[in-house]
Protein backbone atom coordinates (compact mmCIF):
# COMPACT_ATOMS: atom_id res chain seq x y z
CA UNK A 1 0.00 0.00 0.00
CA UNK A 2 1.01 3.63 -0.49
CA UNK A 3 1.02 5.38 2.89
CA UNK A 4 0.97 9.14 3.52
CA UNK A 5 2.18 9.76 7.08
CA UNK A 6 1.88 13.24 8.61
CA UNK A 7 4.03 13.36 11.76
CA UNK A 8 6.42 15.46 13.81
CA UNK A 9 9.74 14.27 12.36
CA UNK A 10 11.38 11.12 11.12
CA UNK A 11 14.77 12.74 10.56
CA UNK A 12 15.24 14.44 13.93
CA UNK A 13 14.75 13.41 17.55
CA UNK A 14 15.21 17.01 18.74
CA UNK A 15 12.22 17.78 21.00
CA UNK A 16 10.70 14.70 19.36
CA UNK A 17 10.72 11.55 21.45
CA UNK A 18 8.64 9.65 18.89
CA UNK A 19 11.38 9.71 16.24
CA UNK A 20 12.88 6.31 17.01
CA UNK A 21 9.39 4.82 17.27
CA UNK A 22 8.52 5.99 13.77
CA UNK A 23 11.86 4.84 12.40
CA UNK A 24 11.70 1.35 13.86
CA UNK A 25 8.16 0.71 12.69
CA UNK A 26 8.37 2.21 9.22
CA UNK A 27 11.66 0.50 8.42
CA UNK A 28 10.20 -2.90 9.27
CA UNK A 29 6.89 -2.10 7.58
CA UNK A 30 8.75 -1.47 4.32
CA UNK A 31 9.73 -5.15 4.30
CA UNK A 32 6.07 -5.97 3.60
CA UNK A 33 6.14 -3.88 0.43
CA UNK A 34 4.43 -0.79 1.82
CA UNK A 35 5.74 2.52 0.43
CA UNK A 36 5.57 5.35 2.95
CA UNK A 37 5.99 9.09 2.44
CA UNK A 38 6.59 10.87 5.75
CA UNK A 39 5.57 14.55 5.76
CA UNK A 40 7.24 16.63 8.47
CA UNK A 41 7.26 20.41 9.02
CA UNK A 42 10.37 22.53 9.15
CA UNK A 43 9.70 23.58 12.75
CA UNK A 44 11.26 23.78 16.23
CA UNK A 45 14.78 23.81 14.79
CA UNK A 46 14.55 20.06 14.15
CA UNK A 47 16.03 20.17 10.67
CA UNK A 48 19.22 21.70 12.13
CA UNK A 49 19.44 18.74 14.54
CA UNK A 50 18.91 15.80 12.23
CA UNK A 51 19.92 12.39 13.56
CA UNK A 52 19.67 10.54 10.28
CA UNK A 53 19.80 11.27 6.58
CA UNK A 54 16.66 10.56 4.52
CA UNK A 55 16.48 6.75 4.49
CA UNK A 56 15.96 4.45 1.53
CA UNK A 57 13.02 2.66 3.23
CA UNK A 58 10.83 5.76 3.52
CA UNK A 59 10.52 8.93 1.46
CA UNK A 60 10.58 12.15 3.51
CA UNK A 61 9.05 15.46 2.50
CA UNK A 62 9.97 18.46 4.65
CA UNK A 63 7.46 21.27 4.19
CA UNK A 64 7.33 24.88 5.33
CA UNK A 65 5.41 25.35 8.56
CA UNK A 66 2.96 27.73 6.90
CA UNK A 67 -0.64 27.49 5.76
CA UNK A 68 0.53 27.23 2.16
CA UNK A 69 3.05 24.54 3.06
CA UNK A 70 0.39 22.50 4.83
CA UNK A 71 -2.04 22.85 1.91
CA UNK A 72 0.58 21.59 -0.52
CA UNK A 73 1.35 18.42 1.42
CA UNK A 74 -2.29 17.70 2.24
CA UNK A 75 -3.05 17.67 -1.47
CA UNK A 76 -0.76 14.63 -1.72
CA UNK A 77 -3.08 12.61 0.54
CA UNK A 78 -5.30 11.81 -2.46
CA UNK A 79 -2.52 9.62 -3.89
CA UNK A 80 -2.35 7.34 -0.84
CA UNK A 81 -4.13 4.11 0.05
CA UNK A 82 -3.55 4.85 3.74
CA UNK A 83 -3.50 8.34 5.23
CA UNK A 84 -2.12 8.73 8.76
CA UNK A 85 -2.12 11.80 10.98
CA UNK A 86 0.04 11.44 14.10
CA UNK A 87 -0.51 13.45 17.25
CA UNK A 88 1.97 16.07 18.36
CA UNK A 89 3.16 17.41 15.01
CA UNK A 90 3.38 20.72 16.84
CA UNK A 91 2.14 23.03 14.08
CA UNK A 92 -1.23 23.01 12.30
CA UNK A 93 -2.29 19.81 14.06
CA UNK A 94 -6.00 20.55 13.74
CA UNK A 95 -5.66 21.60 10.10
CA UNK A 96 -3.80 18.39 9.29
CA UNK A 97 -6.40 16.27 11.02
CA UNK A 98 -9.38 17.76 9.21
CA UNK A 99 -7.29 17.92 6.03
CA UNK A 100 -6.64 14.20 5.81
CA UNK A 101 -10.36 13.54 6.11
CA UNK A 102 -11.09 16.01 3.33
CA UNK A 103 -8.33 14.95 0.94
CA UNK A 104 -8.20 11.16 1.36
CA UNK A 105 -9.95 9.09 -1.29
CA UNK A 106 -13.18 7.36 -0.32
CA UNK A 107 -11.47 3.97 -0.63
CA UNK A 108 -8.43 5.00 1.47
CA UNK A 109 -7.87 4.20 5.13
CA UNK A 110 -7.95 7.17 7.50
CA UNK A 111 -5.93 6.67 10.66
CA UNK A 112 -5.12 8.82 13.69
CA UNK A 113 -1.94 7.68 15.43
CA UNK A 114 -1.69 8.95 18.99
CA UNK A 115 1.79 8.90 20.51
CA UNK A 116 0.56 10.57 23.70
CA UNK A 117 -2.85 8.98 24.19
CA UNK A 118 -3.39 9.53 27.94
CA UNK A 119 -2.77 13.27 27.55
CA UNK A 120 -4.89 13.48 24.41
CA UNK A 121 -7.82 11.74 26.09
CA UNK A 122 -7.60 14.07 29.06
CA UNK A 123 -7.87 17.00 26.65
CA UNK A 124 -10.89 15.48 24.93
CA UNK A 125 -12.68 15.12 28.25
CA UNK A 126 -12.03 18.79 29.05
CA UNK A 127 -12.77 20.20 25.58
CA UNK A 128 -16.02 19.09 23.96
CA UNK A 129 -15.28 21.21 20.88
CA UNK A 130 -11.90 19.60 20.17
CA UNK A 131 -11.57 18.78 16.42
CA UNK A 132 -10.55 15.22 17.19
CA UNK A 133 -13.97 14.57 18.74
CA UNK A 134 -15.67 15.38 15.45
CA UNK A 135 -13.09 13.41 13.44
CA UNK A 136 -13.19 10.13 15.38
CA UNK A 137 -16.40 8.71 13.84
CA UNK A 138 -14.92 9.24 10.36
CA UNK A 139 -11.65 7.42 11.06
CA UNK A 140 -11.13 3.76 10.22
CA UNK A 141 -8.65 3.22 13.01
CA UNK A 142 -6.98 4.88 15.97
CA UNK A 143 -3.51 3.59 16.83
CA UNK A 144 -1.68 4.41 20.05
CA UNK A 145 1.78 3.60 21.29
CA UNK A 146 0.55 2.41 24.65
CA UNK A 147 -2.29 2.34 27.12
CA UNK A 148 -3.75 -1.14 26.57
CA UNK A 149 -7.50 -1.63 27.10
CA UNK A 150 -7.99 1.47 29.33
CA UNK A 151 -6.92 3.72 26.45
CA UNK A 152 -8.70 1.66 23.78
CA UNK A 153 -11.95 1.71 25.77
CA UNK A 154 -11.66 5.45 26.37
CA UNK A 155 -11.22 6.09 22.65
CA UNK A 156 -14.25 3.95 21.83
CA UNK A 157 -16.25 5.96 24.35
CA UNK A 158 -15.20 9.13 22.53
CA UNK A 159 -16.47 7.75 19.22
CA UNK A 160 -13.62 5.74 17.68
CA UNK A 161 -14.71 2.66 15.76
CA UNK A 162 -11.53 0.80 16.68
CA UNK A 163 -8.45 1.58 18.75
CA UNK A 164 -5.39 -0.66 18.90
CA UNK A 165 -2.11 -0.07 20.79
CA UNK A 166 1.10 -0.57 18.80
CA UNK A 167 3.69 -0.51 21.56
CA UNK A 168 7.19 0.87 21.50
CA UNK A 169 9.85 -1.76 20.91
CA UNK A 170 13.51 -2.41 20.31
CA UNK A 171 15.15 -1.49 17.03
CA UNK A 172 18.36 -3.58 17.26
CA UNK A 173 19.84 -1.80 14.25
CA UNK A 174 19.81 1.46 16.22
CA UNK A 175 20.01 0.49 19.89
CA UNK A 176 22.47 -2.23 20.84
CA UNK A 177 25.48 -2.81 23.13
CA UNK A 178 28.63 -0.80 22.40
CA UNK A 179 31.90 -0.22 24.29
CA UNK A 180 31.80 2.08 27.32
CA UNK A 181 32.51 5.77 26.78
CA UNK A 182 34.36 7.51 29.65
CA UNK A 183 32.51 10.75 28.93
CA UNK A 184 29.26 9.14 29.99
CA UNK A 185 30.41 7.24 33.07
CA UNK A 186 27.85 7.68 35.84
CA UNK A 187 26.11 5.90 38.67
CA UNK A 188 22.73 6.90 37.26
CA UNK A 189 21.68 8.50 33.98
CA UNK A 190 18.33 9.97 33.02
CA UNK A 191 17.51 11.03 29.46
CA UNK A 192 14.31 12.91 28.71
CA UNK A 193 13.23 16.34 27.50
CA UNK A 194 12.02 18.88 30.04
CA UNK A 195 8.23 18.79 29.82
CA UNK A 196 5.63 20.24 32.21
CA UNK A 197 4.11 16.87 33.07
CA UNK A 198 7.51 15.26 33.66
CA UNK A 199 9.56 17.91 35.46
CA UNK A 200 8.00 17.49 38.91
CA UNK A 201 8.57 13.74 38.72
CA UNK A 202 12.21 14.32 37.76
CA UNK A 203 12.56 16.64 40.75
CA UNK A 204 11.01 14.16 43.15
CA UNK A 205 12.86 11.08 41.95
CA UNK A 206 16.07 11.74 40.02
CA UNK A 207 17.22 15.03 41.54
CA UNK A 208 16.15 14.09 45.07
CA UNK A 209 18.10 10.83 44.81
CA UNK A 210 21.13 12.84 43.69
CA UNK A 211 20.84 14.95 46.85
CA UNK A 212 20.61 11.80 48.97
CA UNK A 213 23.76 10.38 47.32
CA UNK A 214 26.13 13.38 47.05
CA UNK A 215 29.21 11.23 46.33
CA UNK A 216 27.65 9.53 43.32
CA UNK A 217 27.64 10.89 39.77
CA UNK A 218 24.35 11.59 37.94
CA UNK A 219 23.90 12.55 34.28
CA UNK A 220 20.85 14.49 33.07
CA UNK A 221 20.30 14.43 29.31
CA UNK A 222 17.60 15.97 27.15
CA UNK A 223 16.56 19.33 25.80
CA UNK A 224 15.35 22.16 28.00
CA UNK A 225 17.27 21.54 31.23
CA UNK A 226 20.00 24.15 30.67
CA UNK A 227 18.64 26.62 33.26
CA UNK A 228 17.36 24.00 35.70
CA UNK A 229 18.98 24.21 39.18
CA UNK A 230 20.51 20.84 40.02
CA UNK A 231 22.75 19.43 42.79
CA UNK A 232 26.51 19.68 42.18
CA UNK A 233 26.83 15.95 41.47
CA UNK A 234 24.44 16.20 38.50
CA UNK A 235 25.95 16.90 35.07
CA UNK A 236 23.63 18.36 32.43
CA UNK A 237 24.29 17.08 28.92
CA UNK A 238 21.66 18.88 26.85
CA UNK A 239 20.16 17.19 23.81
CA UNK A 240 21.72 13.77 23.18
CA UNK A 241 21.42 12.66 19.52
CA UNK A 242 20.28 9.14 18.77
CA UNK A 243 23.76 8.11 17.62
CA UNK A 244 25.08 8.71 21.16
CA UNK A 245 22.29 6.86 23.00
CA UNK A 246 24.04 3.51 23.12
CA UNK A 247 27.25 4.87 24.62
CA UNK A 248 25.27 6.97 27.07
CA UNK A 249 23.22 4.00 28.23
CA UNK A 250 25.93 1.38 28.55
CA UNK A 251 28.41 3.69 30.31
CA UNK A 252 26.22 4.20 33.39
CA UNK A 253 25.83 1.71 36.22
CA UNK A 254 22.08 2.15 35.75
CA UNK A 255 19.68 4.14 33.56
CA UNK A 256 16.47 5.63 34.96
CA UNK A 257 13.10 5.82 33.22
CA UNK A 258 10.62 8.39 34.52
CA UNK A 259 7.11 8.28 33.08
CA UNK A 260 5.13 11.39 32.30
CA UNK A 261 2.20 12.01 34.67
CA UNK A 262 -0.56 10.85 32.34
CA UNK A 263 1.27 7.73 31.24
CA UNK A 264 2.09 6.72 34.80
CA UNK A 265 -1.57 7.08 35.80
CA UNK A 266 -2.81 5.08 32.81
CA UNK A 267 -0.15 2.38 32.90
CA UNK A 268 0.75 0.02 30.06
CA UNK A 269 2.66 2.87 28.42
CA UNK A 270 6.39 2.09 28.26
CA UNK A 271 8.41 5.03 26.98
CA UNK A 272 10.81 4.65 24.07
CA UNK A 273 13.66 5.05 26.59
CA UNK A 274 12.71 1.73 28.20
CA UNK A 275 13.50 -0.18 25.03
CA UNK A 276 16.43 2.01 24.00
CA UNK A 277 18.27 1.62 27.31
CA UNK A 278 17.53 -2.06 27.83
CA UNK A 279 18.25 -2.69 24.15
CA UNK A 280 21.78 -1.43 24.70
CA UNK A 281 22.18 -3.88 27.59
CA UNK A 282 21.91 -1.21 30.29
CA UNK A 283 20.52 -1.91 33.73
CA UNK A 284 17.16 -0.17 33.65
CA UNK A 285 15.46 1.31 36.70
CA UNK A 286 11.92 2.62 36.28
CA UNK A 287 9.34 4.37 38.36
CA UNK A 288 6.36 2.15 39.14
CA UNK A 289 3.53 1.84 36.61
CA UNK A 290 0.93 -0.82 35.96
CA UNK A 291 1.81 -3.29 33.22
CA UNK A 292 5.61 -3.22 33.38
CA UNK A 293 5.68 -7.01 33.73
CA UNK A 294 4.22 -7.36 30.21
CA UNK A 295 7.51 -6.04 28.89
CA UNK A 296 10.20 -6.76 31.50
CA UNK A 297 10.16 -8.85 34.69
CA UNK A 298 10.70 -6.72 37.83
CA UNK A 299 13.68 -7.80 39.90
CA UNK A 300 15.26 -9.80 37.07
CA UNK A 301 15.03 -7.73 33.88
CA UNK A 302 14.21 -4.31 35.34
CA UNK A 303 14.29 -2.66 38.76
CA UNK A 304 11.20 -0.78 39.93
CA UNK A 305 11.31 2.03 42.52
CA UNK A 306 8.56 3.92 44.33
CA UNK A 307 10.38 7.07 45.38
CA UNK A 308 13.72 8.82 45.85
CA UNK A 309 14.56 7.05 49.13
CA UNK A 310 13.84 3.71 47.44
CA UNK A 311 16.03 4.69 44.49
CA UNK A 312 18.89 5.87 46.71
CA UNK A 313 18.81 2.64 48.70
CA UNK A 314 18.81 0.56 45.54
CA UNK A 315 21.78 2.45 44.08
CA UNK A 316 23.66 2.02 47.33
CA UNK A 317 23.32 -1.75 47.01
CA UNK A 318 23.52 -2.22 43.24
CA UNK A 319 26.78 -3.91 42.29
CA UNK A 320 28.22 -3.71 38.77
CA UNK A 321 27.78 -7.49 38.51
CA UNK A 322 24.06 -7.40 39.31
CA UNK A 323 23.55 -4.41 37.04
CA UNK A 324 25.21 -6.27 34.16
CA UNK A 325 23.08 -9.37 34.77
CA UNK A 326 19.85 -7.35 34.74
CA UNK A 327 20.87 -5.56 31.55
CA UNK A 328 21.73 -8.82 29.82
CA UNK A 329 18.44 -10.43 30.84
CA UNK A 330 16.45 -7.44 29.61
CA UNK A 331 18.26 -7.46 26.28
CA UNK A 332 17.44 -11.14 25.75
CA UNK A 333 13.76 -10.54 26.54
CA UNK A 334 13.42 -7.56 24.22
CA UNK A 335 15.16 -9.26 21.31
CA UNK A 336 12.92 -12.31 21.68
CA UNK A 337 9.54 -10.66 22.31
CA UNK A 338 9.58 -6.90 21.79
CA UNK A 339 11.20 -6.01 18.49
CA UNK A 340 9.86 -3.63 15.87
CA UNK A 341 9.80 -6.57 13.49
CA UNK A 342 7.03 -8.07 15.65
CA UNK A 343 5.23 -4.71 15.93
CA UNK A 344 5.36 -4.23 12.16
CA UNK A 345 3.85 -7.69 11.64
CA UNK A 346 0.97 -6.67 13.89
CA UNK A 347 0.56 -3.37 12.04
CA UNK A 348 0.67 -5.03 8.63
CA UNK A 349 -2.12 -7.42 9.63
CA UNK A 350 -4.19 -4.54 11.00
CA UNK A 351 -3.83 -2.57 7.78
CA UNK A 352 -4.92 -5.54 5.68
CA UNK A 353 -7.97 -6.14 7.88
CA UNK A 354 -8.95 -2.48 7.92
CA UNK A 355 -8.50 -2.19 4.16
CA UNK A 356 -10.71 -5.22 3.59
CA UNK A 357 -13.44 -3.59 5.67
CA UNK A 358 -13.03 -0.25 3.86
CA UNK A 359 -13.31 -1.93 0.43
CA UNK A 360 -16.39 -3.84 1.54
CA UNK A 361 -18.02 -0.57 2.58
CA UNK A 362 -17.12 1.10 -0.72
CA UNK A 363 -18.46 -1.85 -2.70
CA UNK A 364 -21.79 -1.94 -0.84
Amino acid sequence: MNIAFYGSSLLSSYWNGAATYYRGLLRELAAYGHATVFYEPDAFDRQRHRDIAPPDWCAVVVYEATEDGVRQVLSQAARADVVIKASGVGVFDDVLLTGILGHARSDALRIFWDVDAPATLATLVQDESHPLRAALPHLDLVLTYGGAEPVAAAYRTQGAARCVPIYNALDPMTHHPVPLDPRYRADLTFLGNRLPDREARVDALFLMAARLLPTQRFLLGGAGWNDKPVPPNVVKLGHVPTAAHNALNVSARAVLNISRDSMARTGFSPATRVFEAAGAGACLITDAWEGIELFLKPGEEVLVVHGAADLAELLGELTPERAAAIGAAALRRLRAEHSYKRRAAQLHALLLQAMARRRAVCAA
